[in-house]
């Protein structure tokens, strides 16, 4: 008898949501939500553009999680890189002995990156980043004689959620399910200048900020405090750009107490800001930067701290070993990945991309002020914010009950999707909308953006007006 190929069929939307339900435990996700909404399946990505199993299109205006920076078009040229690889090399530590993707990639990285930050350790993600700049600041201390193992963050900054990079973070209700945390974790106040009092000048917002920090460091003791850690523009509390003056400061005070100043960059890096990283945007000069999602534009899974020779030197003394290092840290297959995306980001000329679409995405963003419930739009490059505000016109501030029925997640997040345009709704003391589109958008993916923001807003703003 002849085998006969049975012909299959693709599971159902219905299927699919019934088996995640039963195995997938999804990240940060209301496994069981009240409302009872199915997930999302997502099957395919094109451009600037995901399509779910109905064959719903959607503009991914997050870029999935700030991290998708070039889009979702160039599968083949990722699938070739991959491939090669694997037939040479498929896996490698970049241990005792390395391997040439992890050299090359080691190089270009320092290549793109801010002047003096020569020397790269590759990561699986942003957060192992975090935890491995913490680790190098300890043991940077403790190579010079000192017993130094604090470290300086900012209030709602989020870092990552290992234990290390949890303690790191700004966010309360993060944080409180697992306390007690690392202890040596201490914030100062971040950079939001929305709702600072009326009348305060940039200057004294940045004086203020800084004072802020100094005071910190006297408090906890500077021969205590390793390491200030802070994103360019911190994406936790909505995009928070830093005021004129607050990069030289923060690097000042960091000299003046000997301090190891670190930009997180897991957001910020290759690109986001029209720069290849953030630090050079704003001009921030850290000693050691950590980065991760853009990297590979999320393609690999592979993330890069970069130090300068000040904080490299003391490891590079014979018999000093760097006491930190995991098994997928440069992997060569996610090498090539982050290499073949690092040639397509300079072949596009993404960064000046960026820097030309800035103002026409600013500008488009900010005619939402015409509508009374938009508090602040903010944001530089490809990544802004808009937060809603949280009281009547009046000064009343919102009831919990007022706040969900004007920007829950059925009104906004599913109104967006309604519209074709994939975002999140963080709420809080107020609702703030992140906007971060992949770095390939151009005007009509800001159209489409803008237009369903109206139209959702809108009707978010109508319920305000009348309250």
């Amino acid at each position: 008898m002849t085998a006969v190929d049975t012909p299959t069929t693709a599971p159902t939307t219905a299927e699919l949501q019934e088996d995640s339900a039963r195995h997938n435990w999804r990240h940060f996700a209301e496994m069981s939500p009240e409302d009872g909404r199915p997930v999302r399946v997502i099957t395919r990505g094109e451009g600037c553009y995901l399509y779910d199993t109905d064959g719903n299109r959607y503009f991914d205006a997050l870029a999935n999680l700030f991290c998708v920076n070039i889009g979702y078009s160039y599968g083949a040229e990722f699938a070739e890189a991959a491939s090669k690889q694997y037939l040479e090399l498929g896996y490698h530590a970049n241990w005792a002995s390395t391997h040439p993707r992890a050299i090359e990639l080691a190089a270009r990285v320092a290549e793109i990156a801010p002047e003096g930050l020569h020397h790269a350790f590759f990561t699986p993600s942003g957060g192992e980043g975090v935890e491995t700049c913490w680790k190098i600041a300890r043991q940077y201390y403790k190579l010079k004689g000192e017993n130094r193992w604090k470290a300086i963050t900012r209030d709602h900054a989020y870092h990552g959620v290992s234990m290390g990079a949890l303690s790191l973070m700004g966010t309360p209700t993060s944080r409180e399910p697992f306390e007690p945390l690392v202890p040596g974790a201490v914030k100062v106040r971040n950079t939001k200048r929305y709702g600072r009092p009326e009348g305060e000048t940039e200057e004294e917002f940045t004086a203020f900020l800084l004072d802020d920090l100094e005071q910190r460091i006297l408090q906890e003791g500077p021969s205590t405090v390793a390491m200030v850690l802070i994103e360019p523009v911190q994406n936790s509390g909505g995009m928070l750009v830093p005021p004129a003056g607050y990069a030289d400061g923060v690097r000042a005070l960091c000299d003046k107490y000997d301090i190891l100043l670190v930009a997180d960059e897991t957001i910020t890096g290759y690109g986001r800001l029209g720069t290849w990283f953030g630090s050079q945007r704003i001009g921030l000069k850290p000693d050691i930067l950590t980065s991760a999602k853009g990297l590979s534009s999320a393609h690999a899974v592979i993330g890069a701290v970069i130090a300068n020779d000040k904080v490299y030197e003391p490891f590079a003394r014979a018999g000093v070993t760097f006491k930190h290092g995991n098994t997928f840290g440069a992997h060569p297959v996610m090498c090539a990945v982050a290499l073949k995306n690092l040639e397509i980001m300079e072949r596009l000329d993404i960064n000046g991309h960026v820097m030309a679409k800035e103002d026409e995405l600013r500008t488009k963003l900010e005619s939402l002020y015409e509508l009374p419930i938009v508090g602040d739009v903010r944001g530089m490059g490809f990544f802004y914010s808009i937060e809603l505000k949280n009281t009547l016109p009046d000064g009343t501030p919102l009831t919990q009950e007022q706040k969900d029925r004007l920007w829950g997640r059925k009104q906004v997040d599913d109104g967006l999707a309604a519209e074709g345009v994939l975002l999140r709704v963080t709420p809080g003391e107020s609702a703030v909308l992140g906007i971060s589109p992949p770095l390939v958008a151009d005007t009509p993916e800001f159209d489409h953006l803008v237009g369903a923001l109206r139209t959702v807003l809108g009707k978010a703003n109508e319920a305000y007006v009348a309250l």
